[in-house]
């Protein structure tokens, strides 16, 4: 059997890195996705990640893997396909330098996708929001730096993976303040702050004193808060803020539901949707439609515009038919 560990390590260094030059979002979720498979198996077999043997991460193991974090982590049908797409792609490598584990490979790619289901966004209107925000104990350094995270998540719109890959350079609070992103396909933007955002930011890195790369959200060690520590934390204020605003308790907070939040706002201010694709770095204007047909607001607005037959409205002139006409003249 082949040693895990150096294919792993030449997975990204060479093939991921430097051959195909992924982006650093794509990087941070392979590496999300096998730190979570690697202490998976190490607590199924007994084995440090680092003497685990390919082969031991075989389709069951890694199918067990998948399935409980969606029943006990809540993980959604499209992030396992994402977890899965990493590991099809580690694997994919492995085919080429471990033929010996070929069998195992062969299992591990035909571990098929799952279907996603559409479901209804989740997005906080402004009592929600406030609950949110005021749940954070600001008397605390953690408490002050994930207000600002909340506060920052709700004005922007950022990805989770935005928010925490953001460092200190990437703020502009001078005229026109705003803060600059990598997103998906490393498409570069430039998002507004408001001016709470901006006031929150400037509190924050008055505190904090980070500098240049410093990562604008450090945990206590002074490394960037990771998505999971993030959703981790919103999972908590959650349950803090609903016995405040009891609507919360039976709706899920992600940091996308702080994402949704912003575009809802957005669109019924009456900004065009073309602007809010933007905003939020969609590349395909269809991911943006989606938020129209969430709002029951918009969807009742336009109901309210139809035409109801019972209604006492002048019917349309229709010309007499000729024909008919001439049978009435006879």
């Amino acid at each position: 059997m082949t040693s895990l560990a150096p294919i792993l390590q030449r997975f990204f260094t060479d093939h991921l890195i430097t051959q195909r030059k992924a982006s650093p979002h794509t990087v941070r979720s392979y590496k999300d996705t096998f730190r979570l498979l690697l202490a998976f198996a190490a607590q199924r077999t007994g084995t440090p990640p680092w003497k685990l043997e390919l082969g031991q991460l075989d389709a069951d193991l890694i199918g067990t893997f998948l399935t409980e974090r969606q029943r006990q982590h809540g993980n959604s049908a499209a992030t396992r396909n994402t977890r899965l797409a990493a590991i099809h792609s580690l694997f994919g490598y492995a085919a080429m330098h471990a033929p010996q584990d070929a069998a195992t490979i062969q299992r591990v790619m035909a571990i098929p996708t799952q279907r996603a289901h559409t479901t209804i966004m989740t997005f906080l209107d402004q009592a929600e929001a406030a609950a949110v925000l005021a749940a954070p104990d600001q008397a605390t350094w953690i408490g002050r730096r994930d207000h600002t995270l909340i506060r920052v998540a709700l004005d922007t719109g950022l990805r989770v993976s935005e928010l925490t890959a953001a460092t200190v350079q990437d703020v502009h609070l001078g005229t026109g303040p705003h803060i600059r992103c990598t997103g998906k396909g490393r498409r570069d933007r430039v998002t507004p702050l408001t001016p709470a955002a901006t006031a929150a930011l400037r509190a924050w890195l008055e505190e904090y004193r980070g500098r240049g790369n410093d990562p604008l959200f450090p945990t206590s060690r002074g490394r960037a808060l990771s998505p999971d520590g993030v959703r981790a934390r919103l999972a908590k204020y959650r349950t803090t803020a609903s016995t405040q605003c009891p609507a919360l308790a039976g709706k899920p907070l992600s940091p996308h539901a702080l994402r949704h939040s912003l575009a809802m706002d957005l669109l019924r201010s009456g900004v065009d949707i073309a602007v809010i694709a933007l905003w939020l770095g969609h590349q395909n204007i269809r991911s943006t439609q989606r938020y129209i047909h969430a709002d029951m607001a918009l969807k009742e607005q336009a109901l309210a515009r139809l035409h109801h037959p019972e209604e006492n409205t002048p019917a349309r002139f229709q010309p007499a038919d000729p024909l008919l006409t001439f049978l009435e003249n006879l």
